[in-house]
């Protein structure tokens, strides 16, 4: 496993609405294939990847990016180092540890409807492709 290369800040983006203190756990639908339950709850040094997460979520509502801090141990996020980007210039991570919420992060750069139209067709064709593996 590679050592993770940042110490943060690090942000989290979703659609639930939450406060400073709770905790975000792993345990729930994946963003991309909600019919998948995480055992790894996902987060990024970048608040404006963060962003694009809660934006594409599968669930409704508003999207938040929230600047959380680790729980536990961490590692460099396998879905994206190892079969897309390697070296993690995404910057994004996974842990089995619960990510306490620090703030919500307000500055982050929001998709175009057009941007987001074209995320949201590229998870609907994730979601259809069977042999689009999760690293879970």
């Amino acid at each position: 496993m590679a050592q993770p290369l940042d110490d943060g800040p690090f942000f989290h983006g979703t659609k639930a609405a939450l406060s400073p203190g709770d905790l975000l756990r792993p345990g729930f639908a994946s963003n991309y294939r909600p019919e998948i339950i995480m055992n790894h709850i996902y987060f990024t040094a970048l608040p404006d990847g963060a962003g694009l997460a809660a934006e594409i979520a599968a669930i409704d509502g508003a999207p938040h990016v929230y600047e959380v801090e680790p729980t536990g141990p961490f590692e460099n996020d396998p879905n994206v180092t190892d079969k897309k980007f390697p070296g993690n210039p995404t910057r994004s991570y996974r842990s089995t540890s619960p990510l306490r919420i620090v703030r919500e992060v307000t500055d982050w750069k929001r998709l175009s409807p057009a941007d987001l139209r074209m995320w949201r067709a590229r998870i609907a064709a994730i979601r259809e492709d069977d042999g689009a593996e999760i690293i879970n």
